[in-house]
């Protein structure tokens, strides 16, 4: 699938609001800058990932949450837990149907990161990078990343993979970081 088909999919899941991307533009994962490549670059939770560069743990804030069906969507914000600072967005579409009762009810609760739930029940899964995107901010995006509309960012789409099965579609953006 087109990477920008994939990311307006996304974003139509909450049209509600303010926009929140200005812009996107699809670049080569080996022309993604430093310090993002090293954080958006791999086939690795970005609750670990997030965690081990910001060096505390994170906390997740749902924003918006709907379930339709076995399909779970919502929008979140992780925070660092050492300052409160937001450090990624994201929009989810997750298949409950691939993952077990608890572990589909751990996640309605809202309380743990995504990434985290499924390493501590011990879910098979494997993460499949599908496209690293140049973005600019939207207001939306602004407000969730306490960032200033129109400056620049960068994310990735990714599948989730759980009990080798496609449960997962993300969008996750990385707020601005320092080079």
């Amino acid at each position: 699938m087109n990477p920008l088909d994939e990311l307006r999919q996304l974003l139509a899941l909450f049209p509600e609001g303010d926009p929140l991307i200005a812009e996107a533009h699809y670049i080569p994962k080996t022309k993604t800058p430093d310090p993002y490549k090293g954080l958006l670059v791999h086939d690795l939770h970005m609750t670990v990932t997030m965690e081990e560069y910001h060096g505390c743990p994170v906390d997740v804030h749902v924003l918006n949450q709907r379930l339709e069906g076995d399909n779970y969507l919502r929008e979140i914000v992780l925070t660092r837990q050492s300052d409160n600072r937001p450090v990624q967005f994201g929009i989810v579409r997750f298949a409950f149907q691939y993952v077990s009762p608890e572990v589909r009810e751990e996640i309605l609760q809202g309380e743990i990161p995504l990434g985290r739930i499924l390493i501590n029940h011990d879910v098979m899964r494997h993460v499949d990078l599908g496209a690293i995107l140049e973005i600019t901010a939207g207001p939306g995006l602004a407000n969730a990343l306490q960032m200033p509309v129109g400056a620049k960012t960068y994310g990735r789409l990714a599948t989730l993979f759980c009990n080798h099965k496609p449960a997962v579609d993300l969008l996750e953006v990385s707020a601005p970081l320092e080079a």
